[in-house]
């Protein structure tokens, strides 16, 4: 009997995808629409961090929220794959967890900024993604909308995200989300396209 051929989830050991984008261009929003579509298939990397939670947000789903201390004490251990300080807050990905999800054959999606990517292309292979707003404007009115960020944390971010933009070229695949549902058609291709290569870095 033939093997059942599946969109995703056909290999032994998952790919590490990478995604990188400035805060508001709805880089978690497309990611969890992909997870939500391919549950068996992918698992979002859960980061570490130790700034505080926002009332949208849950421990364990978005993010590990921890103490410094017990980021330091991670850190000091090697249990992160990388590690960056962002507005003064510590984030950083358990190197752990990415294992085991991709020996268990699911494709680990690591939602992560610049400093962190650039760290991962150093120790591991991973599909590089980076997306980006159509223009600073429109991640300005989009960040404005959120009303989660002060005025101070809306110019601080804006100001990092022309910086990470520069880094774009960096990365493997460039998306643009000017329509969500289109950026995430890409995003899909990006990622069922590299399950069924035939060579891999």
């Amino acid at each position: 009997m033939s093997k059942v051929v599946k969109i995703l989830g056909n290999l032994l050991d998952g790919i590490v995808f990478v995604v990188s984008a400035p805060a508001g261009t709805g880089k978690t929003t497309l990611v969890k629409k992909l997870v939500l579509e391919f549950p068996d298939a992918l698992v979002h990397g859960i980061t570490c961090t130790t700034r505080e939670k926002r009332a949208v947000e849950s421990h364990g789903e978005d993010y590990h929220f921890v103490s410094k201390e017990e980021f330091l004490e991670k850190k000091e251990k090697g249990e992160f794959l990388e590690d960056a300080n962002i507005y003064g807050y510590s984030y950083g990905t358990l190197r752990k967890t990415v294992v085991e999800n991709q020996q268990k054959g699911k494709h680990v999606i690591l939602v992560i900024d610049t400093q962190g990517a650039m760290q991962i292309k150093k120790v591991m292979p991973a599909v590089f993604i980076f997306i980006s707003p159509p223009s600073l404007e429109i991640q300005k009115m989009r960040l404005q909308e959120r009303k989660t960020e002060t005025l101070d944390d809306l110019t601080k971010r804006l100001t990092l995200a022309k910086q990470e933009i520069t880094l774009a070229e960096e990365y493997d695949y460039h998306i643009i989300n000017d329509k969500l549902d289109v950026a995430y058609d890409v995003l899909r291709s990006i990622i069922i396209a590299e399950e069924h290569k035939t060579q891999r870095k």
